[in-house]
């Protein structure tokens, strides 16, 4: 079966035609547009889907945990319904190879399945139940909690994850997990594998007989349809991956709302690697061999790229250095994600190749589209001293830190901004030194590692794909994992309601089964 792209809008179950101007996807290996034309959505159109979205929210929530469940398995089994047509599709608009989007078409599917045996377990609700006390003075009321979703939510595809970080991505899984309809700015360096996804999804809307608007995807390029969907009165969240200044522009745009909503913005972040002495005297060599692996993956388009890695000023440090720079040496250039990424990291490379207190290791040839591994070192006084060797640089990049002693290293982790990730390599006799740091990383990060890289993040019910800003915009809250439906939800109190009155999940007989906190005590009562 072939599945055909129109370069349409999906509104209200509809494909319809963008009433704005056309724009094409781009081959980032062949450097040449793609057909067909795509057409940027107008104000008018972007208001219809938020108007669906609302009008389809309270029924769409009312449908069951099961219902919805099976809404989820419906989305996961249409996509693979897809073939080839989706992996080629995405080979040709991201330039990323067949195998590695085949693992992120089974990530998408797979992270849409936890979501759906999330609501068939039925914790994410949260139930809670205290009885009335009426002898006591003053009498206390019944009282009985739960979750329930926010309400029609913005999501923002990602440009470096054409399916994971999507359409059918995380964001859009858990909203509808928690029963939101989803509005989806598609990334316009990807259309056409968007509209593929999203085909998928309003298939699986019709099978499940689900409100239209419960679903849609808006294609364009720029701000402004963004910044539009934001401020809508209808959107009651955001969630976004992408760059800082996006997820600050789309921020303030949310503040400054007659009424203010969250934004949940994965935004930036440099992923500082701690190679303790012990663990650098020890095997330097294969740790630099596995962080060079780590850089270069994927040509370095991860959030959790490892572009920063501190240890000890001394000859094991220099040894590592030595053999990072061996191990990145023969790396190819390989073809980045989009000409703007592209760009943005060439500069980067160029910015801290010319710093008066940067030492370029390693500065492979690159080509215009293409990124090629770097690695410089600088010491402890200049980056403390220097904010501008904080920035990010998107791609295969990083920056070796010499630090005169475990104060300096300790200073320079205080001073960091908020990551989403920081990786201990360490050895036995490292457990003092890493029992030091601890306190701090989990102040500045939302994932510490131990002996591994911070790239490859898993899909499960304990990761935490997060971390203070401006990794993100709110450190409380994941994109990754179960909890990620935490942050479409909000909790609803009943107070002396009637039985008949009361959702199912906080009845008297327990009708679905679920864990329930009575009285204080956790169980199924």
């Amino acid at each position: 079966m072939s599945f055909n792209i129109t370069g349409d809008a999906l509104i209200g179950g509809v494909a319809v035609k963008g009433n704005g101007g056309s724009f094409e996807a781009w081959d980032p290996a062949a450097r040449a547009h793609i057909a067909p034309a795509f057409h940027m959505v107008d104000v008018a159109q972007i208001d219809e889907a938020c108007r669906l979205a609302q009008a389809a929210f309270d029924p769409f929530r009312a449908t069951s945990d099961a219902q919805r469940a099976d809404f989820l398995d419906t989305i996961a089994a249409q996509i693979l319904e897809l073939g080839d047509d989706l992996i080629v599709r995405a080979m040709t608009e991201s330039g990323l190879p067949r195998a590695r989007l085949e693992g992120e078409r089974g990530r998408t599917v797979g992270q849409l399945k936890l979501f759906a045996g999330l609501l068939r377990e039925g914790s994410w609700t949260d139930a809670r139940i205290d009885s009335a006390l009426p002898e006591r003075v003053p009498p206390r009321p019944d009282l009985r909690l739960r979750m329930i979703g926010l309400g029609p939510v913005a999501v923002f595809a990602a440009s470096n994850f054409p399916l994971a970080f999507s359409v059918a991505g995380g964001d859009t899984a858990s909203a509808l997990a928690a029963g939101c309809p989803v509005v989806l700015k598609a990334h316009s360096a990807h259309p056409g594998t968007s509209e593929l996804v999203a085909r998928a999804i309003v298939k699986a809307i019709a099978i499940c007989q689900l409100p239209a608007g419960v679903f849609a995807l808006l294609t364009g390029t720029g701000n402004g349809i963004g910044q539009t969907l934001v401020a809508h009165p209808a959107i009651q969240a955001v969630g976004f991956t992408g760059s800082r200044s996006g997820g600050i522009a789309l921020m303030k745009v949310a503040a400054e709302r007659a009424q203010p909503i969250p934004v949940y913005a994965e935004m930036s972040s440099i992923n500082p690697v701690f190679v303790l002495p012990q663990a650098l005297a020890a095997r330097g060599a294969a740790i630099a061999s596995g962080f060079a692996a780590s850089l270069t993956m994927g040509v370095g388009q991860f959030c959790t790229n490892p572009g920063l890695v501190l240890g000890l000023e001394g000859a094991d440090f220099t040894a590592f250095a030595a053999a990072a720079a061996e191990a990145l040496a023969p790396a190819p250039a390989a073809t980045m994600l989009t000409a703007g990424i592209a760009s943005s990291y060439a500069k980067g490379v160029a910015a801290l190749a010319q710093h008066a207190d940067v030492t370029p290791l390693v500065q492979n040839a690159g080509e215009e589209g293409k990124g090629a591994a770097a690695l410089f070192v600088t010491s402890g006084e200049a980056f403390l001293g220097k904010h501008d060797l904080r920035d990010e640089v998107f791609g295969p990049a990083s920056l070796l830190v010499a630090c005169r002693d475990m104060d300096q290293l300790l200073a320079i982790t205080e001073s960091l901004e908020g990551q989403l990730t920081a990786t201990l390599q360490m050895d036995a006799g490292d457990v003092i030194d890493a029992r030091r740091l601890l306190p701090v990383l989990e102040r500045r990060v939302g994932r510490i590692l131990a002996n591994g890289f911070p790239t490859g993040v898993e899909v499960s019910t304990a990761m935490v794909h997060g971390g203070p800003f401006p990794s993100t915009s709110d450190g409380r809250s994941t994109s990754v994992g179960t909890a990620a439906i935490n942050r479409f939800l909000r909790p609803v109190s009943y107070q002396n309601l009637p039985q008949d009155l009361l959702p199912e999940s906080l009845r008297d007989d327990n009708p679905l089964g679920i864990w329930r906190r009575h009285d204080g005590v956790l169980g199924k009562l």
